[in-house]
């Protein structure tokens, strides 16, 4: 077994010296060519290993799973639209676009809320450089290192037990009594969720601080001659100078979030009642071993993906053509 890994390790790291060994020659080649069959030959020869590797590891496995979701769990019979009827009329399933709507809502909102209100409190201030880092360190955490964390704080060992959890520890601690907050439904949740928004705000944080930062000086000045208040300045010359970045933010973390799975698989298994679309898109694949379910529900994420992609992209073009301008 070790010698077959070993073996098969060569094997990758002998195709890879042959394929940049390729790409020299062929650059050189390029390089002494006509300057007509430059123009289109040194492009293809930079680009085209990774429309090749985008073709192999993005495009191929799109379409294959399109293909799947159209055929039963083994993908022998085709059946038609049955595996997205199954998804829109499967209790579970439903329950999992509920909980994902909260995500999608929750989590792209008040996180880039905290980190805004976060960067214009601290901005200037004496110490920035520490405010920062303390919201944006659990960034360095992974979803599941995360999870784990807010796992023990969460924790509830029975109503007459001492408790480890900090969360029920203050609350005995004042005389109330523990909180299920990972068992009991709906509220199970939005606990998740706070966990994804710990995580977010110090990187709508970090992204706004440098926006406001980029702030014309000139403009700031002149609205202060102007005697605008606090508020005025924050809704008149910040909101509208950083509305780039801002779009950004809020559409980077909305994507992840539709694409949660690591923290309420961490935290509850995606049990009582936490389930979303990307767990459904794993336990149907892989748990079940159904094919064609997971592969529906793959399909619908990355469509629920594609309108926010497109809008971020027309922002950005908008925004180069107005700088251009």
């Amino acid at each position: 077994m070790l010698n077959s890994k070993i073996g098969q390790m060569v094997l990758a790291i002998a195709a890879l010296a042959v394929v940049v060994i390729a790409l020299m020659l062929l650059a050189r080649i390029a390089d002494r060519l006509p300057e007509k069959w430059r123009r289109w030959l040194a492009p293809a020869i930079f680009a085209g290993p990774a429309l090749i590797m985008l073709g192999v590891g993005l495009i191929y496995p799109a379409i294959r799973t399109t293909i799947m979701s159209f055929y039963n769990s083994r993908s022998t019979e085709f059946v038609g639209m049955e595996n997205y009827k199954w998804v829109f009329t499967n209790a579970d399933s439903l329950q999992s676009f509920v909980n994902t709507f909260w995500w999608v809502l929750l989590v792209p909102l008040v996180s880039t809320a905290i980190g805004l209100i976060y960067a214009v409190l601290i901005d200037k201030s004496r110490f920035e450089k520490v405010a920062k880092t303390l919201l944006f360190m659990p960034m360095a955490i992974s979803f599941v290192g995360a999870g784990i964390i807010w796992k023990f704080v969460y924790d509830y060992k029975g109503a007459f037990r001492e408790q480890i959890g900090l969360g029920n520890a203050l609350i005995t601690a004042f005389g109330g009594e523990p909180v299920r907050f990972l068992q009991d439904a709906p509220w199970n949740t939005f606990f998740l969720i706070i966990v994804m928004i710990w995580i977010q705000a110090g990187f709508a944080m970090v992204l706004l601080s440098a926006a406001i930062k980029a702030v014309p000086d000139d403009i700031v000045e002149a609205a202060r001659l102007d005697g605008v208040n606090a508020w005025q300045m924050f809704k008149n010359i910040t909101i509208p100078s950083i509305r780039p970045t801002l779009v950004v933010v809020l559409t980077t973390i909305t994507i992840a979030t539709l694409k949660i799975f690591d923290i309420p698989r961490t935290m509850t298994g995606a049990k009582y009642g936490t389930q979303v679309l990307a767990n459904q898109m794993y336990d149907q694949s892989f748990t079940f071993a159904d094919n064609g379910h997971g592969s529906a529900l793959s399909v619908i994420i990355f469509i629920l993906v594609i309108p926010i992609v497109v809008y971020n992209v027309r922002q950005m073009l908008l925004n180069r053509e107005v700088r251009g301008a």
